[in-house]
């Protein structure tokens, strides 16, 4: 005998709790950052080849392209920083509550809303 299972493709009517939110931005962050590390590379080398790269680089970290894509960088390294924090608690045996360990989520990403608010208002 089939079991008729009931199949729900609609993903906007499952709602994931604040711990799933946050863990799951934890690793998009961490794929934003393997990105970043490019980014902050190429402009690293750029700016140290010569006098003028370096006024070159200068002139784009000027740019709103290049500011968003600071902020962007910023972002996601604050928010692993935040996130892996929080997992090291948990991995001490701190917020494993369902409870607890929602706040902690919504904790960590209200304090990451604020930190890359810090930096964008600093990087303007």
């Amino acid at each position: 005998m089939k079991k008729e299972r009931p199949v729900n493709l609609d993903l906007t009517t499952i709602k994931m709790h604040p711990a799933a939110k946050a863990s799951i931005l934890h690793r998009i962050s961490g794929v934003a950052m393997i990105f970043a590390i490019g980014i902050l590379l190429w402009t690293l080398s750029l700016s140290l080849s010569s006098a003028e790269e370096f006024t070159q680089v200068k002139a784009m970290l000027d740019g709103v392209f290049f500011k968003l894509i600071m902020l962007g960088i910023a972002a996601a390294i604050i928010y692993h920083l935040l996130g892996g924090i929080r997992h090291l608690l948990m991995d001490m045996g701190h917020f494993e509550e369902k409870v607890s360990g929602n706040t902690s989520a919504k904790f960590v990403i209200a304090l990451w809303v604020v930190l890359t608010a810090v930096v964008g208002v600093w990087l303007w």
